[in-house]
């Protein structure tokens, strides 16, 4: 027989009820599985254990010591998290600098080459502006772009770099002088010295992007450094130019 709107009311409502729990099934449940909280240690963190009356004016510091302790592993966890989220950040730029040198490595012409660089590696490394940048010999020489280098004026490697062979910048505007007609977009930038050889000019690599704080001054350098010194490896030979002096 079918039950009436009233019916289905009362038996929906007595249902709810009882599946309501009420604190003395939960603490007859744990009287009666002693390993509930060992199997599910995380719900501590949620518990707050019972101060201890001593007494008047004796004040039981049980209670703030397990607050500190539950905010030591709090920081903890949360610097857990962060090594490992900088460990995959890691990992994923180590494999992007490894696709861009084994892409460089395969150029078929230095022209290839240097296409590879300036646009290629904007993909690869998840950038917006890549730049291979090349002083040129006097003041009387245009600085006209040419086929992807971009020239500047006697010194601006010294002007744009100081005295630091690789410089990391998270909020910064783009520079002209290095990314040209792609500075507008840049917000954060690492730019590297290059040492080709004692018969080329000063060089650097520029890499920007317009989100700050994608570069900056605490990160690690050593792939970067690595991807500069293969640029350079490739330059030498494609322009069978001799290695630096020591």
């Amino acid at each position: 027989m079918a039950k009436t709107p009233d019916e289905i009311r009362t038996a929906f409502t007595i249902d709810k009820v009882k599946s309501r729990l009420t604190s003395s099934q939960v603490a007859e449940y744990l009287r009666r599985h002693p390993q509930f909280l060992v199997r599910h240690p995380d719900l501590l963190d949620y518990q707050i254990p019972p101060a201890r009356n001593k007494g008047e004016g004796i004040i039981d510091l049980q209670q703030f010591m397990v607050e500190r302790l539950r905010r030591d592993i709090a920081k903890l966890r949360a610097d857990q998290d962060d090594l490992l989220a900088n460990s995959r950040d890691n990992l994923s730029t180590q494999e992007r600098i490894h696709k861009a040198v084994l892409s460089m490595l395969a150029a078929e012409s230095f022209e290839n080459f240097i296409e590879m660089v300036t646009t290629d590696l904007v993909v690869l490394l998840d950038v917006d502006v890549v730049t291979l940048c090349v002083e040129a010999l006097d003041d009387k020489a245009p600085l006209t772009e040419i086929e992807g280098v971009h020239v500047m004026p006697p010194g601006g490697v010294a002007e744009a770099m100081g005295d630091e062979d690789i410089l990391l910048r998270d909020d910064a505007e783009g520079d002209a002088a290095v990314f040209g007609g792609g500075a507008g977009l840049v917000r954060s930038d690492a730019l590297i010295r290059l040492k080709i050889s004692e018969r080329t000019p000063p060089c650097l690599l520029g890499f920007g992007t317009r989100h700050p704080g994608y570069f900056n001054p605490g990160q690690g350098t050593e792939l970067l450094h690595f991807l500069a010194r293969i640029v350079e490896h490739c330059i030498r030979q494609w322009l069978g130019l001799p290695h630096p002096s020591p």
